[in-house]
This record gives C-alpha cells, sequence and structure tokens, in this order.
C-alpha cells in the first residue's frame, strides 16, 4: 500500500505580522481584532503575546538589553517556523530595540516567509492613560524601573510597512487597516 498525500487546492501562505509600541499602545487589543477576523475568513492564526511567552518561552530572563534581544529572537525563531507552515502569526510585542527586530527580518528573509512590521504609534501620554497593566503608575511611584519609553529606550521603526496611531481610530478601523495591508501583500 502507498501513501498518497492529499493535495491541497488552494496554497496556505503563511506570514508573520509584529506589532511594535509601547505599553498599552493597543499592539494585543489589535491583534486579537485581526486574529477574529482572519480566522472567521478561514485563515490558520496563532497569536503569539509577549506576556505568555515570557511566562513559558522566555522565563528566567530579565529585562536588560540582552535579555529583551533574546526574547525577540526566541519569539521571531517560533513566528517564523509558524508562518513558514502557512500559519498567519501575530505577534503583539514591544521589541524595544531596532537591530532585534532587523535580526528577526532578517531571518524571515532568509528563509523566504512573509514578514510584516507595523508599528503602533500610540504616544507615550495616551499610553499611561491607558495604563492596561499599571505599569505607568508603578514606574511614578518608584515601584519598577525600565520602563519602555518612559526611563527605558523604545527605537521607533523607521520605515514599517504600516504605522498605525490608535489614538484616533477605533480597534476594528486598526485591525481593518492591517488587513488591508495583509490583502495588497497578497496574504489574506
Amino acid at each position: 500500500m502507498t501513501y498518497t498525500p492529499e493535495i491541497q487546492e488552494k496554497e496556505v501562505t503563511g506570514a508573520t505580522i509584529w506589532l511594535t509600541g509601547l505599553p498599552s499602545a493597543g499592539k494585543t487589543t489589535i491583534a486579537y481584532e485581526l486574529a477574529g477576523r482572519l480566522r472567521a475568513e478561514g485563515h490558520l492564526v496563532e497569536l503569539l503575546d509577549g506576556d505568555e511567552i515570557r511566562e513559558f518561552l522566555s522565563a528566567g530572563l530579565g529585562f536588560t538589553r540582552e535579555d529583551r534581544h533574546t526574547n525577540v529572537q526566541r519569539i521571531g525563531f517560533v513566528a517564523e517556523l509558524l508562518a513558514s507552515n502557512g500559519v498567519k502569526v501575530l505577534v503583539p510585542v514591544i521589541a524595544p530595540y531596532a537591530d532585534s527586530r532587523d535580526a528577526v527580518r532578517k531571518r524571515h528573509q532568509s528563509e523566504g516567509t512573509p514578514y510584516l512590521e507595523v508599528h503602533v504609534a500610540t504616544p507615550v501620554e495616551v499610553c499611561s492613560e491607558r495604563d492596561v497593566k499599571g505599569l505607568y503608575a508603578k514606574q511614578a511611584a518608584g515601584e519598577i524601573r525600565g520602563l519602555t519609553g518612559v526611563d527605558d529606550p523604545y527605537e521607533e521603526p523607521e520605515t514599517p510597512d504600516l504605522r498605525i496611531e490608535s489614538q484616533n481610530q477605533t480597534v476594528q478601523e486598526s485591525a481593518a487597516a492591517v488587513h488591508a495591508l495583509l490583502t495588497e501583500r497578497g496574504l489574506a
């Protein structure tokens, strides 16, 4: 008996969509909205949330530049692996350093895997008002140090594939903008 694999009628193209921005910029909220839309269209979707990755894949890493770089590279590796297998991978992760994000992009390029960088460019003042996790309040009270964009650097992407100012539109409009980019690139 010979095994004959099923032939797919439609080629499934995966991609990594990296949403970078300050804490409380809206990255994860936009990613969940986009994930729902993509799943409704029949796409395989995985969301690699930064907090979950830190708990399970990068446990033990701190917030030094080196540890942040290692964290981003681990996430980038997993994202590329999934994307190369037909999954739309949404990555709402701060990734504060340009060289770390560039290394992830280069890895994707070397593997021939689509990669899109979306900068959720919400001003720090708006992020601190949202303060979803209470980080800005803790930093202001002196309880924590090294908050990205406040007392630790955030290097904004110079040429992202898309820049979203989440404070000027709804979550649905932000997700629609990313979806439009995916469609434009033949990925949705």
